[in-house]
């Protein structure tokens, strides 16, 4: 995966370099091998959780942590919410932060002891962490939506902010997750 990316960026910054001259290089450039990163590039730890046996166990689990993260973290910060996280999101509370940890701590400590045989705090572990860096891809997709002066970033899930919307979460707690479940099982 990594050959991979480093040979696609190569061949993005040579494109770039032959199509539009000097101005803009480096945004441009930036701006291509920042999205063949994220999300393409992190995409591929899709295959390695799904690599071994229980692969289809750890996806679900990893999804599973994830989605808990936002729906933990909307119906916290709807019934609680008074405190602002941030102003990158102003709709973010602490009470909705910890909400997700609640959530996602409870999902992650169930399905890694229900589907994989680990314990109790490898779960919790990764439910906490997971719910950590879902809001922090929030945070990220809120920040490159400012930058890109748009509110959102398709119209394919109406209400929901986009496609990405859905996806910023998962993005960032994928790789952690991955590690996590390699290093445990």
């Amino acid at each position: 995966m990594l050959a991979a990316f480093a040979v696609f960026a190569f061949v993005l910054l040579i494109w770039r370099m032959f199509s539009a001259g000097t101005d803009g290089f480096v945004r441009d450039a930036s701006a291509s091998v920042f999205t063949l990163f994220y999300p393409a590039m992190l995409s591929g730890f899709v295959a390695l959780l799904l690599k071994p046996d229980d692969g289809s166990h750890r996806v679900l689990i990893f999804i599973a942590v994830t989605v808990a993260s936002d729906i933990g973290g909307y119906v916290a910060g709807v019934l609680f919410g008074r405190h602002q996280l941030t102003a990158i999101s102003p709709k973010k509370t602490w009470e909705g932060l910890a909400g997700s940890l609640i959530a996602c701590t409870v999902i992650g400590a169930w399905l890694v002891t229900w589907l994989l045989g680990g314990e109790l705090w490898q779960g919790a572990l990764m439910g906490a962490l997971g719910a950590l860096l879902a809001t922090v891809g929030d945070l990220i997709e809120s920040m490159i939506k400012r930058d890109l002066g748009i509110k959102d970033l398709g119209t394919i899930l109406p209400g929901h902010g986009g496609l990405m919307d859905r996806l910023d979460s998962l993005v960032t707690t994928l790789v952690p997750v991955w590690l996590l479940m390699t290093l445990f099982f």
